[in-house]
């Protein structure tokens, strides 16, 4: 097993010296660089990088002096840029096609070149007559519709009703609207204002040339991206490959129907994660229920092919908590071992394979939404060559408590120009989150109302393509 933080060749986040797609689109794509804490800040890198060998366990501890443990665990700026650059030393995940229907949010591994003329052909840009030289107009009988063959030429006085998108007669010298033009009672056309030479003609190659760029490799694609792909007469288009998740669902208490009874409790993150990964742009392949079972869950982490394995709980110290050492036997990387943040602190990252991670959730549900969007969002993110997120932040309507030492994520609603702080955010609530915009990022310390405070968005409520539930 190579040390940890460190790959053969270099440290994490090297590139070799071949610039590939896949770097061209890391440059691109560029993560900012995280706002750090107010107070306690991102401490120095611990050796290695702040990376920790696997079997370092812990659980939740409550406020007072850091113990051991916290002491080592990564400080949430500095665990969210670990995530994000993790993916990077990976193996090349090569350009795929994708058809239109499936390519919204995922991002151009291949400019967009014009495969022919836009438009191919003069169209008429309003309903009305097309008309030569100047008026008035005899008017034809027939009309000139969208999507028919090249009509006959016109000659001058002549005119000839036309329909938006229809193919322009040769020799015409304008488009005169409908609204702009009236009919004598011998038939003639009159124009009832002046008409310009080319009005209302989209010519030929207006937007663009064969072979000119529409848009750079590293593009998000958009809904107006895939209208303008298919303008352009793309099918498919070359795009990096949605990132593959593994959802790996552990605890024996768990229920998949029906009220809690008799110590069991119904499964949260079952319905939860797969959707919500989804909505941060990965394609979940397979979603486990492997209860406290550390033989299915070492065979089902050593059998994955998926880009991401995503587990939930068993991350802390207890008698069934079954990551740690399947890690360890896994001869994995153990990139991220805690986080200073709450809820969620007993979150891990971890490289089980050179073109694979792992990421382990707390088992309590807040918790988990905080490991998902603390580990799992900037490595998808990096997966995925999307963009990082323009960092924002608004003033909270009321103070809210810190943590002494670390970081707390609090759900928010927005309302105009101000953040409202949501009750029901202790670590097993998700009544505050599902009423939610978005997530505050509180230092240590806590913030006073009024104060500016970082924002993260839950990928629903964004203004952005967020939202990919694919």
């Amino acid at each position: 097993m190579t040390a940890p933080g460190t790959r053969a060749g270099g440290p994490v986040g090297d590139t070799d010296d071949d610039l590939d797609v896949e770097e061209a689109l890391a440059l691109v794509r560029e993560p900012r660089e995280p706002r750090e804490p107010r107070e306690g800040g991102a401490a120095a890198p611990t050796p290695h990088g702040g990376h920790t060998h696997v079997g370092h366990r812990h659980g939740e501890h409550t406020p007072g002096a850091p113990s051991a443990h916290r002491r080592r665990a990564t400080p949430w700026p500095r665990a969210r840029e670990i995530a994000a650059r993790a993916a990077r030393s990976g193996v090349r995940r090569a350009p795929v096609s994708v058809p239109l229907a499936d390519a919204l949010g995922l991002v151009l591994a291949a400019p967009l070149d014009a495969l022919t003329d836009l438009p191919s052909f003069d169209t008429s840009a309003m309903d009305g007559w097309a008309v030569a030289g100047p008026g008035p107009w005899d008017v034809r009988e027939e009309g000139v519709l969208a999507g028919h063959a090249q009509p006959e030429p016109l000659t001058d006085g002549e005119a000839v009703r036309i329909a938006t998108g229809a193919r322009i007669p040769a020799d015409t010298t304008a488009v005169l609207r409908s609204e702009h033009g009236r009919t004598d009672a011998q038939g003639r056309l009159h124009a009832t204002r002046d008409t310009v030479h080319g009005q209302d003609i989209r010519p030929r190659g207006q937007e663009c040339r064969s072979g000119d760029q529409l848009l750079p490799l590293g593009t998000l694609v958009t809904p107006a991206v895939l209208g303008l792909a298919a303008a352009a007469g793309y099918d498919t288009v070359t795009a990096v490959p949605r990132p593959r998740a593994e959802v790996l669902i552990l605890g024996d208490e768990l229920l998949t129907e029906g009220l809690p009874h008799d110590g069991l409790i119904r499964d949260a993150l079952g319905p939860m994660l797969p959707p919500w990964l989804r909505a941060l742009g990965a394609e979940v392949t397979a979603v486990r229920r492997l209860g406290d079972d550390a033989k299915a869950l070492y065979k089902a982490v050593n059998a994955s092919t998926a880009d991401l394995v995503v587990t939930t709980g068993g991350t802390a110290s207890g008698p069934v908590d079954h990551v740690h050492p399947t890690l360890e036997r896994l001869g994995a990387e153990l990139l991220v071992d805690g986080v200073k943040v709450r809820p969620g602190h007993p979150m891990l990252l971890a490289r089980t394979k050179p073109n694979q991670h792992l990421v382990g959730l707390p088992g309590n549900p807040l918790a988990a939404v905080s490991g998902l969007l603390t580990l799992a969002e900037p490595l998808l993110r990096t997966l995925a060559a999307r963009p990082a997120p323009e960092p924002y932040a608004l003033p909270l309507t009321e103070g809210t408590h810190g943590h002494p030492y670390d970081t707390r994520l609090i759900p928010v609603v927005l309302r105009g120009d101000a953040a409202v702080p949501l009750h029901y955010n202790g670590p097993a609530m998700l009544r505050g989150i599902a009423a939610a915009d978005a997530l505050a990022v509180v230092p240590p310390g806590g913030a006073h109302q009024g104060e500016e405070t970082e924002l993260l968005d839950l990928p629903w409520a964004s203004a952005g393509i967020g939202v990919c539930f694919t």
